[in-house]
């Protein structure tokens, strides 16, 4: 979710790639809550603060806009509704308007509580970064001829996206989805699941979603992995792998040259 929260910053003209937060001392109190990073980064750019994944920065970015810009994002790439593939019993998860929201309301929505989404809708939010901002009908089945998109998203705030998320992939938390000769943009995600008495201290949701050849992008993988057993617990950790594995497979499988020449004649020496 933290990808949505940063394209909702971006998106007000209020902040930029390189538009600094400090997020010193590495936690801070909204209520009642107590909000933390891993660790104390202190003065942070937007595109560090997805690299890191800092709850801090995309809290004090998100808790400066208006209430409804970040559920305005959120509604336009999909998330709340049906994604229109035909099958019965799809769900359409759940997205309510922020007007009345306190402030831990909207800030654990920009880090992906107070929503429930499918991976489906996942995969389409990512694809329309991928897509310059364009959101397209989805289908199960093979399509002879695609169907008239629609602008979500504006398509600079889009490439600005997928350039923040392939800095992810190499240099930040999504490191393990690095696939050699290609470029990457993806972002990792670990939430606590969600049991009867309220969310589950110890029981996780890893997830990855990535995009490649990011030089034209062709594919978008979500990975979601329900409750991964260890120590290892992060969507770094866990999904990226699988998500390298399935999309450095789909990349060679269907013949897609490399994009990153760097890497490529480092490879071949």
């Amino acid at each position: 979710m933290k990808a949505f929260s940063i394209a909702s910053g971006l998106d007000s003209k209020k902040y930029k790639p390189d538009t600094i937060i400090n997020t010193h001392p590495g936690w801070m109190r909204v209520g009642h809550t107590l909000l933390k990073d891993e660790h104390n980064n202190g003065p942070l750019t937007i595109t560090q603060i997805l690299q890191k994944s800092s709850n801090v920065g995309n809290t004090k970015m998100i808790l400066s806009l208006p209430p409804n810009q970040l559920w305005g994002m959120l509604h336009r790439v999909g998330f709340g509704e049906i994604t229109g593939i035909g099958l019965p019993g799809e769900r359409a998860g759940d997205l309510r308007k922020q007007e009345n929201a306190s402030p831990i309301a909207l800030a654990t929505l920009g880090y992906g509580y107070g929503l429930s989404v499918t991976t489906l809708q996942l995969a389409q939010a990512y694809a329309i970064l991928a897509n310059q901002g364009v959101k397209m009908p989805l289908s199960i089945l093979r399509v002879s001829q695609l169907q008239a998109g629609k602008q979500v998203v504006d398509p600079t705030v889009a490439k600005q996206m997928l350039e923040l998320l392939e800095l992810v992939v190499e240099g930040g938390t999504g490191h393990s989805a690095h696939i050699p000769g290609y470029r990457v943009a993806g972002k990792t995600g670990t939430a606590w699941i969600v049991g009867q008495k309220g969310y589950e201290k110890h029981r996780y949701v890893s997830s990855f979603v990535g995009i490649a050849p990011v030089s034209d992008p062709l594919f978008v993988v979500a990975v979601v992995i329900r409750d991964p057993q260890g120590k290892n617990y992060l969507g770094g950790y866990v999904s990226a792998p699988v998500f390298k594995k399935i999309m450095g497979g789909t990349l060679r499988l269907l013949n897609i040259p490399p994009d990153n020449m760097t890497i490529q004649k480092d490879l071949m020496g």
